[in-house]
Order: structure tokens, then sequence, then C-alpha cells
């Protein structure tokens, strides 16, 4: 299972010049009686088995979600744009030269980025499976669930049930960092305050001499939540079994997690993160996709798959309202958003997603949903 956070994590390649903030691009115009051309560009042809694993995914789910749709017709066009940023900014140019008018994916944050710079200036906008916000703005959207979104959502749980001292921890990696910037920033926007923020190497002996200094940080009093960014695939079980060791207690100290602590199902038995919140998608809707993809191909879907699906949807709903503009950024924008394979979503001027999440508990092995995920963006917190 450790591909399968790989995958995840992958997205996080750093962005290549120009970012998002530079490009700008509203849409353009449609013909909605007539089938709507939409690229999807996806990472095969790089050779590579993951990639094209996880390129088949993608690209069945938006099949799945082509199929699904009432009253729209999408003509899906799919282009591999392999592992280069330069092949995937030449494959967003031939899609448009051929007729596209919206772009889905690509998945890494380079190609998305290099795609979106393409085209930027054609006024075509590209919805990446990206979760990397640095891409995003202009004509580039992130489909993926960014750490912005999650941290949000687990400090504003965290302030309404009292916990208004959260230390930081993370690992010193550009992940942990960006994903440390996001909590510290969620704390705040949530009312709560940062207790401190603790760091270790990325490595076995980094978790294991930096252990006792997070453990007295923790347990030295003025801090009665930690908000963690390590992940199942990384340092998540031993900065656990650490910590436990030095007398944290998720009992006394509340865990939280940045990153989903149900993949693999195997680290939710890990003795030290008993009682932690993390965030998660509906499980409800996840599953019902998981069963229909399983039941039209036989297999499981990558945990990214759904992004395709939603981008589909969301195209799909918009062409529906059978306006010329459906494609373009107000309209990509709308405030009540679309219904996706995982729930509710909407898309950001700033490019990126906002994704209602709900809020697990682990007990006894298992992950409890303790706030279920909102079904509307008018609630408290939106």
């Amino acid at each position: 299972m450790p591909g399968v956070v790989a995958a995840l994590s992958a997205l996080w390649l750093a962005a290549c010049e120009p970012t998002g903030a530079g490009r700008g691009a509203s849409g353009p115009s449609i013909d909605t009686s007539a089938a709507v051309p939409v690229a999807l560009l996806l990472p095969g042809g790089s050779g590579n088995t993951g990639d094209e694993t996880l390129a088949r995914s993608l690209r069945q789910a938006a099949e799945l979600a082509v199929a699904d749709l009432d009253g729209v017709r999408i003509d899906l066009r799919v282009y591999n744009t392999g592992a280069s940023p330069q092949q995937a900014a030449a494959i967003a140019s031939q899609a448009v030269d051929e007729g596209a008018k919206i772009i889905l994916g690509p998945v890494f944050a380079q190609s998305a980025n290099a795609a979106g710079a393409a085209v930027a200036s054609r006024g075509i906008n590209v919805l990446s499976f990206s979760n990397n916000a640095d891409v995003a703005g202009g004509n580039v959207f992130v489909l993926g669930q960014t750490f912005a979104n999650t941290a949000n959502r687990l400090a504003s749980y965290a302030v309404a049930q009292g916990k208004r001292n959260i230390l930081v921890v993370n690992e010193q990696t550009t992940a942990g960092e960006i994903g440390a910037n996001a909590i510290s920033a969620a704390i705040t926007r949530a009312g709560a305050a940062v207790a401190g923020r603790e760091s270790y190497p990325f490595s076995q002996q980094g978790v294991t001499q930096a252990g006792p200094r997070i453990a007295a940080r923790a347990n030295g009093g003025g801090v009665d939540a930690m908000f963690l960014t390590a992940d199942s695939a990384g340092a998540l079980p031993m900065l656990a079994q650490v910590l436990s060791e030095q007398g944290v207690s998720p009992s006394t100290t509340q865990y939280i997690g940045l990153t989903r602590w149900d993949i693999p199902p195997a680290t939710l038995s890990l003795p030290g993160l008993q009682g932690g919140w993390f965030a998660l998608p509906d499980p409800g809707m996840a599953s019902r996709f998981s069963a229909r993809y399983q039941a039209a191909y036989g297999s499981t879907p990558n945990p990214i798959a759904g992004l395709a699906y939603d981008g589909i949807a969301a195209i799909g709903a918009l062409v529906k309202s059978g306006r010329a503009d459906a494609l373009t950024k107000p309209a990509l924008t709308q405030s009540s958003g679309f219904v996706g394979v995982n729930g509710i979503f909407r898309l950001r001027a700033d490019g990126t997603s906002e994704r209602a999440l709900a809020i697990a508990e682990v007990r006894n092995g298992q992950a409890a949903v303790i706030d279920p995920a909102p079904r509307s963006f008018s609630g408290a917190g939106y």
C-alpha cells in the first residue's frame, strides 16, 4: 500500500515557472446543442507501470461519469502526456488545436502548470488532478484535496470541541513545511492559538531523536491538541510509537492528522493513534463510487480516480445549463458548487477547490465518523 500514498504525494511535485497567479483566462464560448469536446490529459506513455495504472483508472472513472450524464453530450478526447511537463504543454496545445473547450488533468503539478501556461492565452481552463495549491490560479484549477482545505475543516472542528492551544508538528520536507503553514493559518483562522511548532528530520533517527523534545513540549502545559503532518507511508507509525513511549497520549493531548490515517487501513490499528482525529471524504458516497467502479471494471479505483469523475460531473452540470459561457471562470466558480463521488465540492476564484469533509476518530482500529461531511455550502464554516 505505500504506492497508494506515493500516488497522492506525487501530486506535490514542485511547480515550474510561471505559477498560476501569473495566468489569466475566462473561458471559451461553447455550443451546448452539440457534443462539447473535453480533453482528458493522463500520465500514460511514460513507461512507468504506476503511471499507466493511474492513467487507466482516471480514464475509466471519466468514462463512467460521461455515461452517467443525463441530457448532456460530452466528446471525451483522451491524450497521454507521459511524465514530462514539456510534453504536457505540447499535448495541451494540440488538444485545443483539435477543438477542446476545456482540459481535465494532468495529474502532476509541474505538468498541470505547464499545460495551463500553454493554453492560457487561448482562453481555455484546466481542471487538474493535482492538490498543489502553488499551481492554482488564472486558468488552472486543482481538483485535489488541498492541505488548506483539510486543515481548515479540522481546526474549525477542534475549536468547536474546546481545543484552544494547538501544537503543530511536522517533518522537515517540502510537503511537511507546506502542511505546517496551512495548519498554522487554519488554527489562527479558527480562533485558536498556535501553541508552538516542532519539526523533525525525515528519517528514523530524526524521529527518534526529536521524540523526547516534542513530548516535552506537548506535556509541558498550555497544549491541548497536537496537529501532525506525518502520513502513513512516512513518519506517522514511528512518530506515534515514540510519542507514546514518551508519555504522550491522545486521551490527554488530542491528536489531529492532516493526512488520511485510514490509508492503508492497518494504520488505524496503531496503539498510539487511538482517539486521534483526521478528515476524509463522505465515506458512504466514496464506498458507493468504489462499488460502481468495481462492478463496471472488475477492479478497485485508484484513490484519486474520483477526481476524474468529479471533473466530468462539474462540466456536465454546467453544460446542461445551455449557456454558451458555461465553461468560463465565473461559471466554474459558482458558489453552490457541484456534487461529486466523494461529496460536494466547489472551485474557488484562486484556483483551489473546497471539499466538504467528514471528521473521523480512530476507535478500536476503526475509523468512526464523529462529524458528517456537510451536504451543502450554506451551513456554518462555509
